[in-house]
């Protein structure tokens, strides 16, 4: 089975399997939030992915 390319890019798998992604809505308009959520928006989050959805885009993980 090949790996969804568009996908993988955009996840990471931590040593433990967890599957990190960057955080949503920090592309634009970002002028008019705070520097606490400017700066909190940076972090990673972990992602939930059902176990179909894992083994059928990213085989690796």
């Amino acid at each position: 089975m090949k790996t969804n390319k568009s996908l993988s890019k955009r996840l990471r798998i931590t040593k433990t399997g967890k599957v990190m992604a960057r955080q949503a809505g920090q592309n634009h308009f970002n002028a008019k939030a705070s520097r606490v959520k400017q700066l909190a928006t940076r972090k990673s989050v972990q992602i939930k992915l059902s176990p179909k959805l894992k083994s059928q885009n990213l085989p690796f993980a």
